[in-house]
């Protein structure tokens, strides 16, 4: 008599789609977004070492944008693995997905109510912040079953789901998104470059991309001198996270524009979405001063540490 052993279930394999590491950039895009919207001041009031109810609902907007985005982020991601699962079973089949540990239909439920509770999680703010969470997850789930095979769209794609990641952080204060929808440009640009140069990380990539994203790396780098004589960001405060931006970024992605190898391209494209709390730091200390950055910045170790754990492309 055969009997057959129902396979226990388990939490890792659902953590390994949901790439932790890569949610806590998305927290750090949030941050960032509450900076833009002045609301830096509230989150570093000296009222946090002894506080009072009032004080805590004043974060609150703050609390249900993290959660927004923790849904959203690892929704998207987990997706991305249920549209890829034929492709990884020959190119990784150690992924949750293709080998067996995940089946397709369970990892589009988990992914499915991750973004629903994204979604939810976003109405509690406002009508606006409601709009964005919608709008990131349909961009998110068009980059994953359509764009991302496609050379220029699949970057702008990526790129936008992060600007308008930071517009969610804004939307705490809706006028916020419409007085500063253009700073999400500098995050399009970045990711845009992550995403075109990742386009190689299997099978190598070639010389030319590896220039664009430069290109766009370069440009990002440069914004906050623009964004000083535009708006009332501090570029003083900036200046210390954009050079430890570029001296995380420009070594890897001039490597993997000169050697586009499979192994080069992929150590490139981990730099640029650990560095992402780098970028935002930057932006948020031009906004919100150099403590909030400096604040912002004690994501970076926690993301860094869960790339140890957890794959990051």
């Amino acid at each position: 008599m055969n009997v057959t052993t129902a396979r226990p279930f388990s939490i890792w394999p659902y953590l390994q789609m949901a790439r932790p590491a890569n949610v806590v950039t998305a927290w750090a895009d949030i941050l960032v977004g509450y900076a833009i919207a002045g609301l830096g001041v509230v989150a570093l009031s000296p009222e946090w070492l002894h506080p009072s109810v009032e004080s805590l609902l004043q974060l609150q907007p703050l609390g249900w944008l993290l959660l927004a985005t923790t849904g959203l982020y690892a929704g998207g991601v987990v997706f991305n693995d249920v549209f890829d699962a034929e492709l990884d079973a020959k190119e990784r089949p150690e992924r949750p997905i293709p080998s067996g540990k995940v089946t397709r239909f369970q990892a589009s439920v988990f992914g499915g109510l991750l973004a629903i509770g994204g979604v939810a999680a976003a109405a509690q703010v406002n009508v606006t912040s409601l709009g964005l969470a919608i709008a990131i997850a349909l961009a998110s789930l068009l980059y994953d079953s359509f764009s991302k095979h496609d050379t220029w769209l699949g970057p702008v794609n990526m790129g936008l789901c992060r600007g308008m990641n930071w517009l969610l952080g804004a939307s705490a204060l809706p006028l916020a998104v419409e007085h500063s929808w253009y700073l999400a440009l500098i995050p399009i640009l970045y990711i845009a470059a992550i995403t075109a140069i990742s386009q190689g990380e299997v099978n190598g990539g070639n010389r030319t991309t590896g220039w664009v994203a430069l290109g766009f790396i370069a440009v990002v780098l440069a914004s906050p001198l623009l964004l000083a004589r535009i708006s009332s960001f501090t570029l003083l405060g900036a200046l210390p996270f954009v050079g430890l931006l570029a001296w995380r970024i420009i070594p890897p992605f001039w490597k993997a524009s000169q050697s586009p190898e499979p192994e080069v391209i992929r150590s490139a494209v981990k730099a640029g979405i650990l560095s992402l709390a780098i970028l935002d730091a930057a932006i948020a200390s031009g906004f919100a001063g150099s403590a909030y950055g400096l604040a912002l910045l004690c994501l970076l170790p926690l993301s860094m540490g869960l790339a140890r754990l957890f794959a990051v492309t």
